[in-house]
């Protein structure tokens, strides 16, 4: 993870700009991405029914009181989980030893790892708001690191959906969880892959698939070993480990779209499905604007065996398929939590290249390019040294306004810190990067 600070950046490129007269950085403005807080905090949604029936798909519960007779929760006649905000006991208590049923909740384990990691837990209750950017809500989106939604039961409003995705374009990171096709658990119409399709196809920010994924109607169960032959996927093998397994009890899988998306990825896939294509995924992640989103099509992997009594609950985190459930959604999460995707940008002149990601950052053997252009550009990507040489000519081609992406290898560059320079007649981004050893 490279952490940068503005006036240290700064400081650094005036100083090479004066040094070695690259007159190109002569005259620039400044725009950095950096964390969205100084402390990583994970919201785990609870507001759309994710405790009613034999769910209960958020951190910790002091009270079992909500009822989802046909639809929406209702207080206090039920015996369903009712999330407070923040998880008891304090999540200082938490060390390296802590067990997972410090918390009582289905995700408890999911959360004390995050909380292992000095990431930030809470809770979205029953009758909380999605927003974004509203001032008057102390839940708000912009509060916030990452979004996890575990099989969402109450399909999002319009204003749900427009905060959502608003968000993840300017850097918000969703974990989103389905469930298998049929699996309306609350009775109200709405089962969650047909809430999260509903999610993606009908907003007032990109109604065409932005995240390059759909998921599929389907139910089935299986365990698979079909997972994708990408060495350098942080998902895949992060600090975590390495997954070489997934089951799924009863989920759906997913169809992506990078056509749509280039950033669209599949890790894991159906036993049946082609390793490395668009149908029979399982586990995907991609990105959107600023933001990082990571898709799971089932709902028991995350399930740790213990909750509410009123539910049967499984060892799905951590016992099914050897234990990788854990290894997945944690290096995910982890993926999600990281800048690993942004890097120190400096916009001259008046490019037309907005919402740069470069990832990963440091690098291994491929680097990725995601931008979004204005207008159709011709563009040349280039790689340049700290003196401002140029070493590799990337990419020069005419290409369409729109979403766009690229990526190339730098195995023939050693390790050591390089600047991409995605340049135009208008223009220019330059940003900084780091190679890895090989």
């Amino acid at each position: 993870m490279l952490t940068l600070n503005i006036h240290n950046v700064k400081s650094f490129v005036i100083e090479y700009a004066m040094k070695h007269k690259l007159f190109l950085l002569a005259a620039f403005s400044f725009t950095v991405c950096t964390s969205r807080a100084q402390v990583v905090k994970i919201l785990f949604d609870g507001s759309h029914a994710e405790t009613c029936s034999n769910s209960d798909w958020i951190p910790d519960s002091d009270l079992h009181d909500i009822s989802f007779s046909g639809g929406p929760a209702t207080c206090c006649s039920g015996n369903k989980s009712e999330a407070q905000r923040f998880p008891t006991p304090a999540q200082s208590g938490i060390t390296a030893s802590t067990p997972e049923t410090y918390w009582e909740g289905g995700l408890s384990y999911w959360a004390v790892d995050c909380a292992k990691h000095n990431y930030q837990v809470e809770s979205l209750p029953w009758n909380g708001k999605i927003t974004f950017n509203d001032v008057t809500n102390v839940q708000d989106l912009s509060n916030y690191t990452i979004f996890v939604v575990d099989e969402p039961n109450i399909v999002f409003s319009a204003a749900e959906k427009t905060a959502m995705m608003t968000w993840i374009k300017e850097g918000g990171r969703l974990f989103m969880i389905s469930d298998h096709t049929g699996s309306d658990r609350n009775g109200d119409g709405w089962d969650s892959p047909a809430i999260w399709n509903d999610f993606l196809t009908n907003n007032t920010v990109n109604s065409s698939n932005p995240f390059g994924i759909a998921f599929d109607l389907a139910n089935f169960s299986e365990t698979t070993t079909n997972v994708a032959t990408l060495p350098g996927d942080s998902c895949l093998h992060g600090p975590m480990g390495n997954v070489t397994e997934a089951m799924w009890s009863n989920g759906t899988s997913m169809t992506i779209n990078p056509a749509v998306n280039p950033a669209v990825t599949g890790v894991v896939y159906m036993t049946a499905a082609t390793k490395g294509g668009n149908t029979g995924v399982m586990f995907a992640h991609s990105r959107f604007g600023k933001g990082k989103i990571a898709a799971m099509g089932d709902s028991s992997p995350p399930d740790d065996g213990t909750g509410n009594p009123s539910c049967t609950l499984y060892t799905g985190y951590s016992v099914d398929a050897a234990g990788n459930h854990r290894l997945l959604i944690m290096n995910a999460t982890i993926w999600l939590a990281e800048n690993d995707g942004v890097a120190t940008v400096i916009n001259y002149d008046q490019s037309k290249v907005k919402d740069v990601s470069f990832f990963p950052n440091p690098v291994g053997e491929t680097a990725n390019l995601r931008f979004r252009l204005e207008d159709n550009e011709r563009l040349k990507v280039s790689i340049c040294d700290l003196l401002g040489r140029e070493l590799m000519n990337v990419s020069d081609e005419s290409r369409m306004a729109g979403e766009n992406g690229l990526s190339f290898s730098t195995a023939n560059l050693p390790a050591g810190v390089y600047f991409y320079k995605i340049a135009s007649d208008f223009g220019a981004d330059v940003g900084k990067f780091i190679v890895g050893q090989h």
